[in-house]
């Protein structure tokens, strides 16, 4: 698995529920700019609307400025392609209050471009201090741990 595109902002700003793997349903140019690595998934949910599930407000770069269309579009809704077994799962998340189903990040799966979605819930301000703090520490440790040569392999 190689990511592509990956949202790090959204494991600091949010709290995992559930994560689904889907597929995406992309034009030839968004393929090759997105195996460039053009592209940002900050800012991008999921939504279930009319029995399908698309993927709003995704960034896709063009893969060549003076040869993409002139109505190609970076931020369009793209399709993503889940079981309707899923589908009723994310519909179900998505109707609950607090919850929200984001992109977190984007890979290739042999020839085919994945987007791995989850359901979260937005963490608080004293969360997200407590996870730096937990950062800082492991960072700390690990600075020490070198420091004397006792490094983990």
């Amino acid at each position: 698995m190689q990511v592509i595109l990956d949202n790090k902002k959204a494991r600091f700003n949010y709290e995992t529920i559930h994560e689904f793997d889907a597929g995406i349903e992309l034009r030839g140019l968004e393929v090759k700019s997105l195996r460039e690595g053009q592209g940002s998934l900050i800012g991008s949910h999921v939504t279930v609307r009319g029995g399908e599930t698309f993927l709003l407000n995704a960034l896709i770069s063009p893969y060549q400025e003076k040869n993409t269309p002139k109505d190609y579009e970076p931020r369009r809704n793209r399709r993503l392609l889940v079981t309707k077994k899923e589908m009723a799962i994310l519909a179900g998340y998505e109707k609950k209050k607090g919850l929200t189903i984001i992109p977190l990040l984007m890979y290739n799966k042999e020839r085919k471009i994945k987007v791995r979605l989850a359901v979260v819930r937005g963490k608080k301000l004293y969360d997200k201090r407590e996870d730096l703090k937990k950062r800082d520490t492991e960072r700390e440790m690990r600075r020490t741990l070198k420091k004397n040569g006792d490094a983990p392999a």
